[in-house]
């Protein structure tokens, strides 16, 4: 019976969790939405459930709506603890969502905000959201096209998005231990504060708030990227010690990696540009405005590609992976001048860019065989969804990462279960990232089930 349940706000951010989580040897599954986790079967067999609720881009009313009733389900699924995911870099209606949640759960519960993930190098001082070491309205997260953040002091972004009080305990308070953060809690409660954001710039601290936020013996849900609702897990005694979750090694040869590059950020770019410096991956310009004309140009770009991909891979030479990009090269699209050329609604250019990355992997994984596919790399959170959903699965089982925030799972049921697959945010990793995606996902195709 999972005891632990979690409403994510999109898929890249449910597999975090869901990772840190698997990586403290709790049976973690990760659902598309919330029809796909009334459905499953086999649910007893799991720790942890977490929904994704793919409602960051939504306006608050849906996305209030969509949150409480994954909050439901979970409830109904027998979960004991809750957790409301929210991004590293706050986007989305986070404070609708949290009242969404609270609402469902009743008025006994309140919301510990720990918006830090020292791992990735996000943390929060006097309630300041600060990115690598760059305060968050200065990254390139402000500018992002379907979600900009414009607010970098955290308790007051809240505040424009939640019916509830705000409030905040700080870094001098948290450096004072867990009792201190104990009593300060109380004391925000005290104050009317339903909603608390706290500071935390080091595991450490993360830890020092779990315990005193354990010590209240209030009924919480923990909002944050994953490691608060780690630590509270643990020193609950639900889980165990993370530790890495490794495959042995596995074999290469006859195998092929598809990688699909739906994310078109600069760090996605140059670590693109290192992985195809390696003569055994070949690249496959896929033409996005075919994709966002829809129809039977759409269609004929995607035999195309998938075609040529599988002449490579039944070739001689078999390419160890196969990069599919639409928006690594020449000049970048402006989507929203694509969409009004075509009169189409908002966001429906990149859904079709996704959904035709999608495409191409189930065409080129049905034409080749399993057999011959090693596992899928996809960047860019739609793009992970849009192939999976290609694929017909709506559920992951998470095992571990490459490097936080960069999570290792595989397909679970239908056609393609058992298929390893890795997402990851376009800001997230280093130049060499992609390549120790590819050589991992090779060893997680030897992982035993």
């Amino acid at each position: 019976m999972p005891i632990i349940g979690s409403v994510a706000d999109d898929l890249t951010g449910a597999t975090t969790t869901g990772v840190l989580l698997a990586r403290s040897k709790a049976r973690t599954a990760v659902f598309f939405d919330v029809d796909a986790a009334q459905h499953a079967e086999d649910m007893e067999q799991l720790d942890a459930i977490i929904i994704s609720s793919n409602s960051r881009p939504l306006a608050p009313d849906k996305a209030y709506a969509v949150v409480a009733d994954a909050t439901r389900a979970l409830k109904e699924m027998g979960c004991k603890y809750y957790q409301k995911r929210i991004d590293t870099t706050c986007r989305g209606g986070i404070g609708v969502e949290i009242d969404a949640m609270l609402d469902v759960l009743g008025d006994d519960h309140v919301a510990i905000v720990v918006p830090a993930m020292p791992q990735s190098r996000r943390i929060l001082v006097g309630g300041f959201s600060v990115i690598d070491g760059v305060a968050l309205i200065n990254t390139p997260v402000a500018q992002d096209v379907r979600t900009p953040v414009k607010e970098n002091y955290i308790p007051r972004l809240l505040e424009g998005q939640t019916n509830r009080k705000v409030g905040l305990v700080t870094l001098d308070t948290v450096m004072r231990g867990s009792d201190a953060v104990r009593d300060e809690l109380w004391r925000q409660r005290g104050k009317g504060c339903k909603v608390i954001v706290v500071d935390a710039i080091t595991i450490k601290d993360v830890e020092t708030i779990a315990k005193g936020a354990i010590s209240t013996d209030w009924n919480f849900i923990t909002v944050d990227p994953g490691p608060f609702t780690s630590k509270v897990a643990f020193h609950r005694s639900l889980i165990g010690l993370e530790e890495d979750n490794l495959p042995p090694q596995g074999e290469e040869n006859g195998k092929t990696i598809l990688v699909m590059a739906g994310s078109a950020t600069s760090v996605t770019k140059r670590q693109m540009e290192v992985l195809c410096e390696d003569p055994r991956h070949v690249r496959i310009v896929v033409d996005p405005k075919l994709l966002i004309d829809g129809g039977d140009t759409a269609r004929a770009e995607i035999e195309a590609a998938s075609e040529t991909a599988f002449q490579l891979i039944m070739g001689n030479e078999q390419p160890r992976a196969i990069l599919f990009e639409t928006a690594l090269h020449g000049t970048l699209l402006n989507l929203d001048e694509e969409e009004k050329k075509r009169h189409l609604a908002h966001g429906m250019a990149a859904d079709r860019i996704n959904e035709g990355l999608g495409q191409i992997a189930k065409a080129v994984t049905d034409k080749a065989g399993m057999e011959r596919i090693a596992g899928i790399y996809a960047t860019g959170g739609d793009t992970m969804v849009f192939t999976c959903n290609a694929l017909g699965v709506k559920c992951l089982e998470v095992f571990d990462y490459v490097i936080p925030q960069t999570d290792i799972g595989a397909l679970k049921g239908g056609k393609y279960d058992g298929m390893p697959i890795v997402g990851k945010g376009g800001l997230t990793g280093n130049d060499n990232t992609a390549c120790e995606i590819v050589t991992r996902l090779f060893n997680e195709k030897a992982r035993k089930k």
